[in-house]
């Protein structure tokens, strides 16, 4: 019996919006992430100091590679990617895994930049491990801004046996 359900099959490939896009990112956010990220050292400077990141390759204040655009309260929906790679009652695969996350910074957030999400299902491959028969699903999920620029992709790999 496949663990590939057909609810799973059909979601693989097809992109998500992950809700509402986030509040334009404010120079005041990216300094309290840097201070509360680096605490109890002093961030660098680049997330901070105007005339600083001005003198940089960026030209000015970056957020930090970790920057969580959706960490103030914004609605988010419930109905994410959990409803494909969690198992229903009585499928193949109740056990879990994490299988590790990979990242991929691509520019850096800056202020007032409107930060999107979206995610797919990747991948999804079964495969013969010492727990038995094994699912591997690669679940992707990307920000853009708002000119639809990529700036970071982030793969999580969950394992399902």
């Amino acid at each position: 019996m496949s663990m590939i359900t057909d609810r799973l099959a059909a979601a693989i490939g097809v992109w998500h919006e992950e809700g509402p896009p986030s509040f334009p990112i404010d120079r005041s956010d990216i300094r309290r992430w840097a201070i509360a990220t680096h605490w109890p050292h002093e961030p660098p400077r680049l997330y901070w100091d105007e005339d600083y990141a001005n003198a940089t390759r960026w030209g000015g204040i970056i957020a930090p590679e970790d920057f969580n655009p959706f960490a103030w309260p914004v609605t988010r929906s419930d109905d994410g990617p959990t409803r494909y790679v969690m198992p229903k009652p009585g499928e193949p695969g109740q056990r879990m895994l994490n299988g590790g996350v990979v990242f991929q910074f691509v520019q850096p957030m800056r202020p007032g930049d409107v930060i999107r999400g979206r995610w797919r299902i990747k991948d999804a491959a079964e495969r013969e491990g010492k727990l038995g028969q094994m699912l591997y699903i690669q679940l992707e999920r990307q920000l853009h801004n708002q000119r639809d620029e990529l700036i970071r992709t982030r793969i999580d790999t969950v394992i399902r046996y």
